[in-house]
């Protein structure tokens, strides 16, 4: 593409996406998220970049995503998505934050520079795959990116009101043929189509029970588990709450976010004692599950407990089907109760590797084993098998003895149930549905496996979120000076106690993390650590106070 051509880029910036704003943004863990109002011009450049990048990946497709997940109604973002349903490359993040922040008179030559730099043909096709959840400001975000992806003469598909997952799968599916369909019927045909085929081998028994109540957060999960429903036969009995009528607003005191931070059940859901509740939250990427008990305590289910269960099953099945030789293991953040690391470690005899916080440190972790096992404790997580996995089992389910063929014809069908590009709120909803199911149990004897250490978490407003870094997956603050020693000094205090903290990566705030024997010890050291943040890495407004 000759540079003259690169005018357009400037004329459609100009007269329908101009910069309005001199806020600074930074594509983060979760691209870029802030306020709806201040993301059009950043999406007509994401774009531009989603056609670059599918150039300089010969033409494959790459995806954009408009959602701001579990944050609130006002805020939006937009991430881009690679060909194989992963997260953008990490040396394309800081591309992406300049194209977002240089002015438009600065644009034309910026984009020219990227384009020499990262040496795209620009002769070549693109195509981008574009979804969106159900902001009332999505709309005319997805029209920007469009726009974008045609000033470079690259072709747009818009796919409306999706599920982040269920555009990772089809941009996942359209670059990969054999992984399914990459329409929004071929994931329902594919991921549910697996469920309904193991609930036919799997009768149910014991003190399962196919009712599930299932919290939407006024987003687009709940939406597409409505349509789901309809073609389960009974299989499992979906209690739908939080679908965005009545009134109920995105994300606000419900959603996975909301029951996994503030350890609170989400207004708008029924309650019965000991009944499951599945919470997902806003753009149906993340779940925990939770009950109520007959003395009104709510019990959570996080996304430690998720992978414990998933881990342990796959494993049973791996040792039915005598392929022990395909080696398991479980990826964890420093955000995982330390209980959970001790009993897959000590219990499961489960090898764990620690990372940094962000799915993409998860997923690259993961793809280390033959099955690779990644959550994070906010729910947000899934299960990736390797291609000599995949031959392994297929090939036991041929030609295996009759009981090593039943566990590996089970096992593909849960490789056909997972969604591996990402988390997925639907296929871990009904994984974790096909476990419960398998072994007759109820959420009481999955939550029995291991107590849970008290943990708090809490937020420290900063001046600049830069100020911090650390080490060792986060479990260590290299800066500012004198940090780790009071967080070291703190936690020393607490019988169990440990803590840490990291620079979100989305909003200049320091998240801190505690956990210690006691409820009352956790969220005292929360506070003590929060304190310390708050005195030696620019702390605003008031300084936490430790609770009496």
């Amino acid at each position: 593409m000759p540079p003259s051509s690169l005018r357009v880029v400037y004329a459609f910036a100009r007269e329908m996406h101009p910069k309005t704003s001199d806020v600074f943004i930074q594509y983060g863990t979760a691209g870029f998220r802030t306020k709806a109002n201040l993301l059009e011009h950043v999406v007509y450049r994401m774009g531009l970049l989603a056609v670059i990048r599918s150039r300089v990946k010969n033409g494959r497709t790459i995806g954009i995503m408009i959602t701001a997940s579990h944050n609130l109604e006002p805020d939006n973002g937009v991430k881009l998505v690679d060909p194989d349903g992963e997260m953008l490359e990490q040396s394309w993040e800081e591309i992406a934050t300049r194209l977002a922040n240089v002015s438009d008179n600065d644009l034309e030559s910026t984009t020219e520079q990227v384009i020499k730099q990262v040496n795209a043909d620009m002769a070549l096709k693109a195509s981008v795959f574009i979804g969106m959840d159900t902001r009332y400001t999505s709309p005319r975000l997805a029209a920007a990116a469009a726009n974008g992806v045609i000033a470079l003469k690259g072709t747009p598909k818009e796919f409306g009101i999706v599920t982040t997952p269920q555009l990772h799968f089809c941009v996942k599916c359209r670059n990969d043929n054999t992984y399914g369909t990459p329409t929004e019927e071929g994931y329902y045909e594919k991921i549910v189509g697996a469920f309904k085929k193991v609930c036919q081998k799997l009768p149910v028994y014991g003190e399962y029970n196919t009712t599930l109540y299932v919290d939407g957060a006024n987003g687009v999960g709940g939406k597409k588990l409505n349509i789901i429903r309809k073609s389960l036969d009974g299989e499992l009995d979906l209690n739908l709450y939080n679908l965005g009528g009545n009134g109920g607003k995105l994300n606000l005191n419900c959603g996975a976010d909301f029951v996994k931070v503030s350890q609170k059940p989400p207004v708008g859901v029924e309650h019965a004692p000991f009944q499951r509740v599945a919470s997902l939250d806003g753009d149906g990427d993340r779940i925990v599950y939770y009950y109520i008990d007959d003395k009104e305590k709510m019990h959570l289910l996080d996304g430690d407990r998720i992978a414990t269960l998933l881990a342990s099953y796959v494993t049973e099945l791996l040792r039915a089907a005598e392929a022990t030789h395909l080696k398991l293991g479980l990826v964890q953040t420093a955000y995982a109760n330390g209980a959970s690391t001790k009993y897959i470690t000590e219990e499961l005899k489960v090898p764990v590797s620690c990372v940094k916080t962000g799915v993409k440190h998860l997923h690259h972790a993961a793809l280390e084993y033959d099955v690779g096992v990644y959550f994070e404790a906010n729910g947000h997580g899934t299960v990736v098998y390797s291609a000599e996995a995949k031959k392994t089992i297929s090939k036991i389910a041929e030609e295996g003895e009759p009981e090593q063929r039943k566990a590996a014809q089970l096992l593909l069908d849960i490789v056909d149930m997972t969604n591996e590009t990402v988390g997925d709120a639907i296929s871990d909803l009904f994984l974790v549905e096909t476990v419960l199911r398998a072994r007759g149990q109820n959420v009481r004897q999955w939550l029995a496996a291991y107590t849970d250490l008290p943990c708090r978490q809490l937020k420290v407003t900063v001046k600049d979120r830069n100020v911090i870094s650390t080490s060792d997956a986060e479990r260590l603050c290299t800066s500012p000076a004198g940090l780790q020693a009071r967080v070291s000094a703190q936690a020393a205090r607490h019988g169990s106690g440990r803590a840490f903290v990291r620079a979100s990566g989305t909003e200049d705030v320091v998240r801190v993390y505690a956990e210690a024997d006691t409820q009352e010890s956790a969220d005292k050291l929360a506070a003590e650590v929060a304190q310390a943040v708050f005195d030696l890495a620019g702390g605003v407004g008031d300084r936490p106070e430790i609770p009496a």
